[in-house]
């Protein structure tokens, strides 16, 4: 199947259809240029599935909830087992990961963290996450020394970006509004986790990484405390399908990041499917995209498949 990449323009409904993969090809629209954006150093964006994000300027990588073993688990076939064993498969992470210097955890759900134990080996990157996320990380063996803990607040300075820590929640759902595998605040290291159950949500973040000028919001899971991130004026922002439990989620998270210039969807494919093929929808980025467009047309709505990327500058 052929892959592809898609630009839409969300106040017109315009789109564009590129085969193959652009990387690092610089692409910009015309109106990035007119705004005097030309100037600012550029970064890429590969989607690697599911919330998994690579951001990479010339002199620094950040990945951001980087899960690519996509173990099959029934997630939008019925629901997900929580007995379900949790996989890593090192040589999928080999061929789609090569650095990082920074990795971002959102929350700590076996689609967001697992992998990450082994990413934070391979790289030597420092990971940062809540306490509960880096017990959980303990347990699986991550090292230590590279472990920063964060809780919402924090503003940290690395070689080549920053990152902006915000308190967030995650999406609910059922009649109840009930977190899946909320669990509780682990204070100290449990056993391993040998379930997908195990990996428990541990409190949800959102992360503003800005690389001197281009920055990239995202969310982490389909629900938003917009009093939180007032303000916050991201170039890129990352927005989930989802939300049906959170009122008007959509338009709250675009007037409180003062809608942004892009808006790419994220966490919209099926993964149980392969990262190789085409991602399948799971979540419904077309109903993401017309909202955007009615919330905030002068966003450009831009659909990035799997291992592609976009140069955002």
């Amino acid at each position: 199947m052929t892959r592809r990449r898609l630009w839409i323009t969300a106040g017109t409904g315009a789109a564009l259809v590129a085969g193959g993969k652009l990387v690092g090809d610089g692409a910009l629209t015309a109106s990035a240029e007119e705004a005097g954006q030309e100037d600012r150093p550029p970064v890429e964006a590969r989607w690697l599935g599911t919330n998994a994000w690579e951001l990479k300027s010339e002199h620094a990588t950040v990945l951001i909830d980087p899960w690519v073993s996509r173990f099959p688990t029934g997630a939008y076939k019925g629901g997900a087992d929580p007995e379900t064993d949790i996989e890593v498969y090192p040589e999928v992470i080999d061929e789609h990961v090569a650095a990082a210097d920074c990795v971002l955890v959102t929350h700590g759900h076996w689609d967001h963290i697992a992998d990450v134990p082994y990413v934070a080996s391979r790289t030597g990157a420092t990971v940062l996450g809540t306490e509960t996320h880096l017990n959980l990380l303990r347990a699986m063996d991550a090292p230590e020394a590279q472990l920063g803990q964060v809780s919402g607040g924090e503003l940290y300075r690395f070689d080549g970006f920053t990152v902006e820590v915000f308190r967030s929640s995650h999406s609910a759902s059922g009649e109840h509004k009930r977190i899946l595998f909320s669990g509780s605040r682990l204070g100290e290291v449990p056993k391993r986790p040998k379930r997908i159950g195990d990996l428990v949500e541990g409190g949800s973040l959102t992360y503003l990484v800005d690389f001197g000028g281009v920055s990239f919001f995202n969310a982490g899971s389909a629900n938003v405390l917009g009093r939180e991130i007032e303000g916050v004026r991201p170039t890129v922002l990352f927005l989930q399908p989802g939300g049906g439990h959170t009122p008007d989620y959509v338009e709250r998270l675009l007037e409180a990041t003062g809608h942004p210039p892009y808006v790419v969807p994220t966490h919209w494919d099926d993964f149980d499917e392969p990262l190789t093929e085409p991602a399948v929808p799971a979540g419904d980025w077309e109903a993401v995209r017309d909202r955007v467009a009615a919330a905030s047309p002068e966003s450009e709505f831009i659909l990035i498949d799997h291992l592609e990327s976009h140069v955002f500058n």
